[in-house]
């Protein structure tokens, strides 16, 4: 069995630099350690964490009181006309980038997402008008619950906005190692998000709109960089909040003719912009609470930032905030997008 290692701290692997010891940690580089190291954890009542890169989380302060699985597992596949097959622990980015100079369309809006293939099915990542649920052919995984491998079709993964059966009906129960994608050998790249159009000049070849994508992230500080101390995240905190018909209509008459920003969904639902609800529920960019390590970030308020001094209470203590102030202004209460550990 793969080595183990003990009282592993979490803060050393999430993008927001924060999270106690793990009891247990394990680095998976091969598929076929996984079953073993799985039954280990289970023949201890161990809950198991998977982590990939740990830019979608975040860990409590006190840790994790269970197996910490990170998939290192790596390797890329070519199995058809534009079709890929890529290991979980792939950097999603790279991935991203060899499709665009490949020629092939598809992901090319998904550009500087931070995290590796594994995670982008459970979340379902989507920015600029695309979701990786669109390319999704097929998702092999370890069934924990029934103890074999499967291989799940786009349509048995329960995909929706920011959702999947992986992290709602059957959370925990598979454990992802590879991913296959359905990319289009010289397709165009689709414009449908607005601020990405405003961007774009003239060249809408896939290559200026990774650059472009890419500019605006930066713009943000949603690509990870070293020298960007806003880039200390987990990206973006809140969903956009998807309403009925009659729920949009009652939030524009909060509104009073200031009319936040909408995308038709599907079964007559609409996506709210969360930026403009917390803006306009008078929480601004850089906002603290007093005392605290952790500030929206002075690029963009969907962001929440450890300034380096920071804990994982004082995240929960700001989302809360800005989830209170903006359910008391609009009557809309924001999901959070990070996986909460240990809380």
């Amino acid at each position: 069995m793969t080595a183990l290692r003990e009282n592993v701290p979490l803060a050393a692997h999430t993008t927001l630099g924060l999270g106690g010891p793990a009891r247990y940690w394990a680095d998976v580089a091969r598929e076929a350690e996984l079953p073993e190291v799985l039954a280990w954890a289970g023949a201890r009542r161990l809950a198991v964490l998977v982590l990939g890169a740990g830019s979608n989380v975040l860990a409590s302060d006190g840790g994790f009181a269970g197996l910490a699985l990170h998939l290192a597992l790596e390797g890329e596949q070519e199995t058809g006309a534009g079709r890929v097959r890529v290991a979980a622990g792939e950097n999603w980015d790279a991935v991203v980038a060899r499709g665009v100079v490949r020629g092939w369309a598809g992901v090319e809006c998904l550009s500087g997402i931070p995290g590796s293939v594994g995670a982008t099915p459970v979340q379902n990542v989507g920015a600029y008008g695309q979701e990786v649920a669109e390319v999704i052919t097929q998702v092999r995984a370890w069934d924990r619950r029934e103890h074999v491998w499967v291989e799940l079709t786009a349509a048995e993964c329960g995909f929706g906005y920011r959702a999947s059966r992986f992290n709602a009906a059957d959370r925990g129960r598979f454990v992802i190692t590879a991913v296959e994608f359905q990319l289009h050998p010289g397709g165009a790249a689709r414009l449908r998000y607005p601020e990405l159009r405003q961007h774009i000049r003239g060249d809408a070849s896939l290559t200026a709109v990774r650059e472009a994508v890419l500019a605006l992230r930066r713009g943000k500080a949603m690509v990870l960089d070293p020298g960007e101390p806003d880039s200390r995240s987990a990206g973006s905190f809140f969903k956009n909040p998807v309403l009925s018909l009659a729920e949009a209509e009652a939030l524009d008459a909060r509104a009073d003719g200031a009319r936040p920003p909408q995308f038709t969904g599907t079964s007559g639902s609409v996506k709210i912009s969360a930026a403009w609800l917390i803006e306009h529920a008078g929480i601004g960019k850089g906002f603290r609470l007093p005392a605290s390590g952790i500030h929206v970030s002075t690029k963009h308020v969907l962001a929440l930032v450890n300034d380096g001094r920071g804990t994982a209470a004082e995240v929960m203590a700001l989302a809360e905030h800005i989830r209170s102030t903006v359910a008391a202004r609009w009557g809309v209460r924001l999901e959070l997008e990070p996986v909460a550990v240990g809380f």
